[in-house]
């Protein structure tokens, strides 16, 4: 028979301990929403905070990484935890996760965590990163059940074809969302043969629905991420912290299909209208070549006939010149070559009377001895 719990007797660890046991037993992880108070961080790394509604009022304990983004007070926070009595502190609930509800506060996260990380240039157009275009691999991150999903390879493939699609299927809303986008974002980041580009999409939602999307986690995978990065997230009115640090934006997952890849049928447009062109300007360049091919070739009869009648001039007044100097010329004008001794006699002081003389003429010789 058990024994009555009013006939319980217990020391205070042996009562800590044993309602810890029925804690973890009964409530191992409870969801809270209430109002954010006395948010205090220690020593960069633990952090306390209390959740309180109109009538009560929950001390809480966590770490600083798990944070969604800044906090202040007044914000309405889910934060997902398990409730614990201290030894010596007293009753509080472990964080296990966090995260902004309700519009107001999931505005006013975004935009205090915005600018914290437009402090840090997270967003500037200098690491801005050109796509490839069009890529051959790529790694997609969002749920294989989402409407996002099934438009975006809709398009790809009516749009473009030879594409190889990587698709990491996750949580794109709710408390484990954050985590497993960023894990997934990590995961083709280590990939020893990564996508080309890496996109990131869900469709159109509440501002709960786009939350996990503006979270510090999720924001600083994209922005650390070595893989050139692509995101949509919902309509093109909605605009969250991740689209800000990729490397592009688009306004919708569809759209995020045309940024990527062109349209076949445009492409093949061109392509028909570039080989005209390019056949048009063929032939022109071709009539072109043989008009001067046909100059050129007139030129070139031109000076070669040219260059025939001056060397035919040259030969003609070489020929003249040669006969000017040729003997035979000279002796048919009365002139006569005297040798004596086979030796050319060019002068009286040169001739000899003694010797015999030979007289070369026009028509022979006559030998003269003396």
């Amino acid at each position: 028979m058990a024994p009555d719990a009013n006939d319980l007797s217990l020391g205070v660890t042996e009562f800590v301990t044993l309602l810890n046991q029925t804690f973890d037993f009964a409530y191992p992880s409870l969801l809270i929403t209430g109002e954010l108070a006395n948010l205090r961080i220690s020593k960069n790394k633990w952090v306390y905070f209390d959740l309180k509604d109109e009538s009560s009022s929950v001390k809480f304990f966590g770490t600083v990484y798990q944070l969604p983004g800044p906090l202040e007070d007044g914000m309405l926070l889910k934060v997902r935890g398990a409730p614990r009595l201290h030894n010596l502190y007293g009753f509080s609930v472990t964080v296990q996760s966090m995260q902004p509800a309700g519009e107001g506060t999931i505005k006013r996260a975004a935009e205090l965590l915005q600018a914290k990380l437009q402090t840090e240039g997270l967003f500037d157009t200098s690491r801005k990163r050109a796509l490839p275009y069009p890529p051959q691999t790529v790694g997609l991150i969002t749920s294989g059940q989402s409407a996002a999903y099934a438009d975006f390879v809709k398009i790809i493939n009516a749009r473009w074809s030879g594409l190889t699609i990587s698709h990491i299927d996750v949580q794109v809303q709710g408390e484990a969302a954050p985590l497993q986008i960023v894990s997934a974002i990590e995961q083709c980041n280590a990939l020893a043969e990564p996508p080309e580009v890496l996109v990131l999409i869900r469709g159109g939602g509440s501002a709960e629905d786009l939350a996990a999307f503006s979270t510090e986690q999720v924001t600083r995978a994209v922005a650390a991420s070595r893989i050139p990065t692509l995101v949509a997230i919902g309509h093109e009115i909605d605009l969250s912290l991740a689209e800000l640090a990729a490397d592009q934006r688009a306004s919708t997952p569809s759209n995020a299909a045309e940024l990527l890849v062109p349209d076949r049928r445009t492409v093949l447009s061109q392509l028909a209208v570039a080989r005209q062109q390019l056949s048009h300007q063929s032939n022109q360049l071709l009539q072109q070549a043989h008009q001067d091919l046909v100059v050129v070739t007139a030129s070139l009869q031109a000076l070669a006939l040219q260059k025939v009648a001056q060397q035919r001039q040259h030969v003609q007044a070489a020929q003249q010149l040669l006969a000017a100097f040729n003997p035979v010329f000279i002796l048919q004008r009365g002139y006569a070559i005297v040798r004596q001794n086979g030796h050319v006699i060019r002068s009286t002081a040169a001739y000899d009377r003694r010797q015999p003389t030979s007289l070369t003429m026009q028509d022979g010789t006559i030998e003269i001895s003396n």
